[in-house]
């Protein structure tokens, strides 16, 4: 098969042809049919995963049809039309038993622990854990580019976040993750405070539903206090740096709700948070990780009703030959890339 593939941490990404994948026992293989380009996979090509073994496929966002089916596999057959979650829970460990699949001990992350799905294919296990079956009506850029970004915002503003109708939300950081969450939780009837330092990326937040626009490089959270009158009710770190995290737990109201999405990678440095205005104010301090494959039914309903519109976010659709510029440069242009063409 064609992949995307790197020898070095930040050393070329070449596309190669490489053996096909084998579905393990429980498993699958999904023919890629989209997979997204996510600032996750430049952090694993930078070597700020420890996960990663080189030579490495990035690829994490991903929808398709399933090709091969591995033994014990009870509820899908070749052809289905599927999508998964960045993370694959082994349906079996104390947290899985509980429910909570995206924080399973055991789990697997394709474009992490093993091959990624910026290829002609990609194996994933515990399929009949993790598997979502993708409607007939929905195109595959965009259930891919529900497995990461959008599925991770939808958790952290309805379920963690738990925004309310008129609050104020606060969303540090417009790429995919953090324009996902400007939508939903403008369609949740919350009023919604952007936050970046790129025009084009604030722009898109406006049209996604917020109601004001924030320059990230001046003092953000004297603005956030300014607009909304006091503070955020709640605020999301949609990016994960030292900064944002502080101006999101800075720019909310007492007793308001900071929800961490964005990784902060060490090499960043640790951030300083605040917790004398934690205690103060009675803050709480969320971490949110994705979402559990049997989520996503409340999500797909929503998309068919047309009060969510994840498309709206896809603003390039690539050729696999082109997916190493774009992982390179994530982030330098507004909205989801997505790899269509294989």
């Amino acid at each position: 098969m064609r992949a995307l593939l790197h020898e070095s941490f930040g050393g070329p990404l070449l596309v190669r042809d490489v053996p096909d994948p084998e579905p393990r026992p429980g498993g699958v293989v999904v023919r890629v049919g989209a997979s997204g380009i996510c600032r996750s996979d430049w952090h694993a090509w930078q070597g700020h995963d420890a996960d990663v073994v080189l030579p490495h496929v990035p690829g994490h966002e991903l929808a398709g049809t399933v090709a091969a089916v591995g033994a014990g596999v009870a509820n899908w057959r070749v052809g289905d039309r599927v999508t998964v979650p960045f993370v694959n829970a082994c349906g079996r460990c104390a947290q899985c038993a509980a429910g909570e699949h995206q924080v399973c001990a055991r789990q697997t992350q394709p474009g992490f622990t093993h091959w990624g799905s910026l290829a002609e294919y990609v194996a994933l296990d515990a399929a009949d854990v993790n598997l979502v079956a993708v409607p007939e009506e929905l195109d595959l850029a965009t259930a891919a580019a529900l497995g990461c970004r959008y599925a991770t915002a939808f958790r952290a503003v309805v379920a963690i976040g738990r925004v309310r109708p008129g609050e104020w939300v606060a969303v540090h950081g417009c790429g995919g993750v953090g324009l996902s969450a400007v939508q939903i939780a403008a369609a949740a009837g919350a009023r919604v405070v952007a936050v970046d330092v790129a025009p084009g990326a604030l722009e898109l937040a406006r049209a996604l539903g917020a109601e004001h626009a924030v320059d990230g490089a001046g003092d953000v959270p004297a603005a956030v206090l300014e607009l909304t009158g006091g503070g955020a009710h709640v605020s999301l770190d949609a990016l994960g740096a030292p900064a944002t995290c502080a101006n999101s737990i800075l720019g909310l109201r007492p007793r308001g709700r900071h929800v961490q999405v964005g990784l902060l990678p060490p090499e960043q440095g640790r951030a300083a948070v605040p917790m004398e205005r934690v205690i103060a104010l009675e803050l709480q301090v969320l971490g949110s990780h994705g979402m559990a494959a049997h989520a996503y039914p409340e999500l797909l309903g929503l998309i068919a009703a047309g009060r969510l519109d994840p498309r709206r976010l896809i603003t390039r659709e690539l050729a696999l030959d082109d997916a190493g510029a774009a992982l390179a440069e994530v982030g330098r242009q507004p909205g989801i890339a997505v790899v269509t063409r294989f």
